[in-house]
């Protein structure tokens, strides 16, 4: 999965095909560090997403748009200054480096022409998004990095512009046969780490295909390649970077286990049977790996304070939980004390004065058994002692026996709220979790707030044979799917035994077919904690049977008229429907 300098080639490509001479004609800022550009082209509008996120840097064309603050971050407001409706005139890539340079030209207030360069970094935690004038002096950057940061540069207003050379890589576009052979055969290293350690733009993915065309395992030392080896390298090697130079690009995901596993702008044709989906375009590939990746990212770093929240909640009642179960354990004595105290009222009569015990004929057992006595008590009063024993004890299960109920309900509500967090793909879906939580009493709603507006919906899909699938997200969208929503001849899911959403099935009368059993079981393992596992077990029934006891949290039902089936929780078939 790697974002080398080969896909920013193809990238550019595709952006110079598009883009030159069309006009910046909306900025927007999504994120902290993101960039949204609207292009006005021949022929309608072109979205440029941007970003320079550490964990996910990236650049492509999009259909979609993205919401934006009510007030723009600063750095947005000055492109709009300089950049509203400036024409772009190219689009480069210095050599294979992880760069883009996109090159604009606008009239200042004076109506003189001025031009300007958005340099596009995409290295890892790295990644900046910084605009420059025509000399390359630094105007604003997305992320300032000031000497105390970085030794080798600073990205301030003001500082001048330049690519850090710190790995002295070489540029694979420029190098020739001769010097490839005698540079990678002097390098005492796996094969595959020569390559990308050598040249730039060239990923560990990347220099394993090369070594496979190659005839080659990459995992050799170079020092063990004979003259014709190094041929049989050389020739991969230069057929690929031809490939590069020529824009001759074949995007292409590689799937294992039915899960996007590796991508690329050229065709891997290492993974042997491995399922692969060619794209015609890198945006394309690249929108589609990177988006739930990048909104499972960004949905977790906003959902931290509410993972605290329960999780330190879910800990404090597990221990609770959990001292419960060994002082009812300790409560399982009490019937012991009840006999006891039953035997001496029988049998007291034959224990002497200031006897340390007495033997007598347990008639529930049919055996004898030794009561412990205080010698400074009589029978009869050590009998009273072992009633009051037994009595507290009775009453400690009894008020127990009530508390764990409710604690175990408690944590198997937050593990609910767990799994919802787990799920959820957009802010909108933390509004309505958090206010189940401000509910249930974990966070306080500050005075004179008003309740959160759910704009939250649920999952929708349809079936391989067009019968409607709606998943819940959280807690309340589960109660409402399963008892307004649903019909009582409609059919309800859910992962046995463990958190999950609940799926229901509309079945406008009709009989459902297997096959929508089949990939409503799927939703319901997916959307729930069995996700993970190899198979989940998963109960389905008519709506009708499912009810909610009196006073039960958000979500929590109960059934007894069931079926059950087993299955993989795979949904790749299947795609929600965009409402």
């Amino acid at each position: 999965m790697a974002f080398d300098g080969v896909t920013i080639a193809s990238i550019i490509k595709e952006l110079n095909d598009t883009l030159p001479g069309g006009r910046i004609y909306k900025i927007a800022q999504p994120e902290t560090d993101e960039l949204l550009l609207t292009v006005k082209v021949n022929g309608g509008q072109k979205r440029l997403f941007l970003s320079a996120g550490a964990s996910l840097p990236l650049i492509y064309l999009t259909e979609n748009n993205k919401p934006s603050p009510m007030t723009a971050p600063s750095f947005c407001m000055l492109l709009r200054k300089h950049l509203q409706n400036a024409r772009i005139t190219g689009i480069t890539q210095p050599g294979l480096e992880r760069i883009v340079q996109i090159e604009m030209e606008h009239l200042n207030e004076l109506g003189d022409l001025c031009r300007k360069k958005l340099m596009v970094e995409i290295m890892g935690k790295h990644s900046n998004i910084i605009f420059t004038n025509e000399e390359n002096v630094i105007i604003d950057s997305i992320k300032h990095i000031s000497g105390m940061v970085s030794s080798v540069r600073e990205v301030l207003p003001g500082r001048p512009y330049f690519i850090p050379e710190t790995q002295e890589k070489e540029d694979p576009l420029t190098v020739g046969r001769e010097a490839f052979i005698h540079t990678v055969h002097g390098k005492t290293m796996p094969v595959h780490k020569a390559l990308y350690g050598t040249y730039t733009g060239i990923s560990p993915v990347l220099s394993q295909e090369i070594c496979y065309r190659a005839g080659l395992d990459g995992d050799y030392s170079t020092a063990s390649l004979g003259e014709g080896h190094l041929n049989r390298l050389a020739d991969a090697f230069f057929s690929v970077m031809e490939q590069v130079k020529n824009g001759n690009f074949q995007p292409n995901i590689i799937y294992e286990n039915n899960a996007p596993a590796e991508f690329a702008a050229l065709r891997l044709t290492m993974y042997g049977d491995c399922e692969r989906r060619d794209f015609d375009s890198v945006s394309a590939l690249l929108e589609q790996y990177y988006a739930q990746k990048n909104a499972v990212t960004r949905i977790r770093q906003k959902s931290v304070d509410l993972r605290r929240i329960v999780q330190t909640a879910l800990e404090r009642n597990t221990k609770k939980y959990e001292l419960q179960l060994r002082q009812m354990k300790d409560t399982e004595k009490r019937e012991k004390y009840r006999i006891y105290g039953e035997l001496l009222n029988t049998y007291g009569y034959s224990a002497e004065p200031g006897a340390k015990s007495l033997t007598a004929w347990n008639y529930y057992t049919d055996e004898e058994i030794t009561i412990p006595l205080d010698p400074t008590m009589t029978p009869s009063e050590n009998a009273k002692k072992y009633f009051e024993k037994y009595n507290k004890l009775k009453r400690t299960n009894e008020a127990l026996s009530a508390l764990t109920l409710e604690v175990k309900a408690e944590i198997s509500h937050l593990e609910s709220v767990s799994a919802s967090l787990d799920i959820a793909l957009a802010e909108e879906d933390l509004v309505q979790i958090k206010e189940e939580l401000t509910e249930s009493g974990y966070i306080r709603r500050k005075g004179g707030a008003k309740k959160a507006k759910i704009t939250s919906r649920p999952f929708h899909y349809i079936s391989s044979d067009g019968y409607h699938i709606y998943i819940g997200k959280n807690n309340y969208q589960n109660e409402e799917l399963t008892f307004k929503f649903a019909s009582g001849n409609d059919w309800w899911f859910h992962a046995k035994g463990m958190p999950g959403s609940h799926v229901i099935v509309k079945s406008e009368g009709k009989e459902l077919p297997d096959r929508t059993f089949e990939e409503a079981a799927k939703l319901a393992a997916y959307y729930s904690k069995a996700k993970e596992q190899e198979k989940a077990e998963i109960d389905y029934t008519e709506k009708k049977n499912v009810k909610k006891p009196n006073g039960s949290k958000p979500g929590f039902v109960i059934y007894h008229t069931n079926y059950s089936m087993t299955i993989e929780p795979d949904i790749s078939g299947l795609q929600p429907v965009r409402e």
